[in-house]
């Protein structure tokens, strides 16, 4: 299933449908029907948030059917982000399967280091002149602008500490950085493992804050794509 067609489901099941119908059992069991207990496991687990061991974050993500064949971005998100890539370095932190970095070499050609990271890289396919680096956003192995570009899709909604993943972001970016999360909102029980909900683009702006002058923060689709160019280091 591509990301175009959970968007058109999402719209009607976060907007269309009542929250009093979404947080009722009655939504449970019928979520259960297509994924089981899996439903009410994924709720226990945004309840226990601030108490999850590392282990059991893990085994979550390890765990979680993957509903996106290969990549969780709409193509037009991907067009937006292989044509904002600046630079000679790029680095996809949430990397997944490797699907946006091979677009991301495609359409640039010129690059001369392709960097992806991901706490879990097993998953990642084998692209001829991308590196795979295992690591936790909130602590990202590498210097301080050591990539032009650094993109990072549908991760933020996942991680607990999102302010310090964005500064991890920000730090390792010399020249722009781009994130894309979904535009949606908060339920009891729900089809994915998030923390964090931005249902308007004025949301996210307050998560990313403070916003530097040059900067874009757009819904497309039903997701957000915010980019903002990162200044000019002190000689």
């Amino acid at each position: 299933m591509n990301r175009e067609t959970t968007n058109r489901i999402r719209f009607v099941i976060e907007d269309v449908l009542p929250p009093i119908l979404r947080d009722s059992a009655l939504f449970r069991q019928a979520a259960s029907l297509v994924w089981g207990k899996h439903i009410t496991k994924l709720a226990r687990f945004r309840e226990r948030a601030p108490f999850l061991t590392a282990g059991e974050y893990e085994d979550l993500y390890r765990e979680h059917p993957r509903v996106h064949a290969g990549t969780d971005n709409s193509q037009a998100c991907i067009d937006r982000i292989v044509a904002s890539i600046v630079g000679k370095s790029v680095c996809d932190v949430g990397c997944g399967t490797g699907a946006l970095l091979s677009h991301i070499k495609v359409g640039n050609p010129c690059l001369e280091r392709l960097t992806g990271v991901d706490f879990v890289i097993e998953d990642a396919a084998g692209i001829d002149g991308v590196e795979y680096v295992a690591a936790m956003i909130e602590s990202l192995p590498f210097s301080d602008g050591e990539f032009d570009t650094v993109v990072c899709t549908h991760v933020i909604e996942h991680v607990l500490e999102y302010r310090q993943a964005i500064a991890e972001l920000r730090r390792i970016a010399r020249r722009r950085l781009i994130i894309v999360v979904p535009r949606e909102r908060e339920y009891r029980y729900s089809f994915n493992p998030h923390f964090n909900f931005f249902p308007y683009t004025h949301s996210f702006l307050r998560a990313v804050h403070p916003v530097p002058e040059h900067h874009l923060c757009i819904d497309i689709g039903r997701d957000i794509l915010y980019m903002e160019d990162r200044p000019e280091p002190i000689a």
